[in-house]
């Protein structure tokens, strides 16, 4: 008998094919963008046993493997077998929902229904009128590239060059439009900072320097949503931080792998990478996380990371237990909702305008930026939870913890990459995701030494600025 976690490996791979539509005789122009959309288990996953963890979270791992394949298929179905495709994939997700279902049970959760959790429904990305030309090269192509507009009605180029991008290339677009551009220079101011209250943190803050990944970690893993899963983020990842960060990764791994980090900071940091959008082929574009799960382009290494930890608008901050996961955003926002999403983009100078749905397309001279902010008030107990959420959560909105939590030091990165004038870029995301800017997401583990934690505990406290 093939064991669990060998099925859902085996599935991955076999799943997930690189196809692309087209209009007509434009290359590179992407048809009318259909995803598949399915019911968020979020808030049905509040608990687990910890002899079911693993089961849960392998379970979760191959429901996306079944949404990634049936992404692929549906780039292939007409119109009028649509119904057929949903049927097929609400057969396969039943007995692995059924057996979520049992785990959710057995530890007095919240009741789940399958059957309902099943239903998942075709839904259109985005309309032919909005598709750009996602991969307009700059290289040996035929013909020239054409003016498009930015997105704002601000008339910026994103042909340029000499050719257009050729068939093979053009799978990352799929799904993008010039509304998920934005010039960054026409966003009006939206980011206000808040004060601190009378009985906060000291304004105090904890750098911790890793790098930019110059070591080229990355692999399409997630061991923290998908622990022992390989591919099981369906798109790749930079780390900094933890040499030893993968899909199998323990805890005793991590304490004993060496660092990025120049203060000894073992935490496992990563996000999704940033790929140019140019007709360039990666090392991974026939790889699982890369262009078999529709991920291609070159890939960005930041020019700039930054990793800070601050404190509590309201309360001093305590020391995160060792070992805790925390994550950011929602690499499913896209079908999901928003109710998670969280990160945002600017552009260097332009700071306080923060976009949350769309890219920035920043002036001459002026870096692409994500934020990435993190929760920071801790139940108290968990280092984990079954949805990877409720163990820590986000501040009140008068910057205060929620009752029974406390304030931890809130982690966050901003990420700053050199982006062509004019050119088009993306996060890699999940095939059905199509590299919606607004599904974007981190991820960390601590795994600072205990002594290293309470330094950083002690210097946001008494108001000392600390980076080493």
């Amino acid at each position: 008998m093939i064991p669990f976690l060998a099925v859902v490996a085996l599935a991955g791979t076999a799943a997930v094919a690189a196809v692309s539509n087209y209009t007509g005789g434009s290359p590179g122009l992407v048809a009318s963008a259909s995803t598949v959309q399915c019911p968020d288990l979020t808030d049905s996953l509040s608990q687990v046993s910890d002899a079911d963890k693993q089961m849960v979270d392998e379970s979760v791992a191959l429901l996306d493997v079944q949404v990634s394949g049936a992404y692929d298929r549906l780039q292939q179905t007409p119109v009028a077998k649509r119904d057929a495709l949903v049927n097929d994939l609400w057969v396969q997700r039943m007995p692995i929902l059924t057996r979520i279902s049992g785990a959710l049970a057995r530890s007095s959760s919240a009741p789940m229904d399958p059957r309902q959790m099943a239903s998942c429904k075709v839904v259109t990305a985005s309309s032919e009128a909005d598709s750009i030309v996602s991969l307009r090269g700059r290289g040996k192509g035929k013909g020239k590239g054409k003016a498009k507009d930015n997105g704002n009605g601000n008339g910026n180029e994103n042909g340029g060059g000499d050719g257009g991008a050729d068939e093979d290339n053009v799978g990352q677009g799929q799904g993008l439009s010039r509304k998920d551009f934005a010039d960054i220079t026409q966003v009006r101011p939206n980011a206000g900072g808040k004060g601190n209250g009378k009985n906060a943190s000291g304004g105090g803050q904890f750098t911790s320097k890793c790098g930019r990944n110059e070591n080229g970690h990355s692999n399409p893993d997630n061991v923290i949503v998908a622990p022992g899963v390989s591919n099981g983020a369906h798109h790749m990842h930079d780390y900094v931080g933890n040499l030893d960060t993968s899909a199998f990764s323990t805890n005793d791994s991590l304490s004993g792998a060496g660092t990025t980090c120049s203060n000894g900071d073992k935490s496992a940091y990563y996000w999704p990478v940033l790929r140019l959008l140019d007709g360039s082929r990666e090392r991974d574009a026939k790889a699982p996380g890369g262009g078999q799960d529709k991920n291609v382009g070159k890939i960005l290494q930041p020019a700039d990371v930054k990793l800070t930890m601050d404190g509590n608008a309201v309360d001093n901050v305590t020391e995160m237990p060792p070992f805790m996961r925390v994550i950011t955003g929602d690499a499913k926002a896209f079908t999901d909702g928003v109710k998670n999403a969280n990160a945002s983009w600017s552009c260097t100078g332009f700071e306080d305008r923060q976009l949350k749905d769309k890219y920035p397309i920043c002036p001459q001279g002026s870096r692409v930026v994500r934020n990435l902010e993190f929760p920071s008030c801790w139940d108290g107990k968990n280092a984990d939870s079954a949805n990877h959420r409720t163990h820590v959560v986000f501040p009140k909105g008068d910057g205060s913890c929620p009752k029974q939590f406390v304030a931890v030091p809130k982690l966050t990165m901003v990420l700053a990459y050199d982006v062509p004038k004019n050119a088009f870029f993306a996060i890699d995301s999940f095939p059905e995701q199509v590299h919606k800017p607004v599904t974007d997401h981190g991820d960390f583990i601590n795994v600072m030494p205990q002594k290293l934690m309470r330094r950083a505990v002690n210097c946001i406290n008494s108001g000392r600025q600390c980076e080493n």
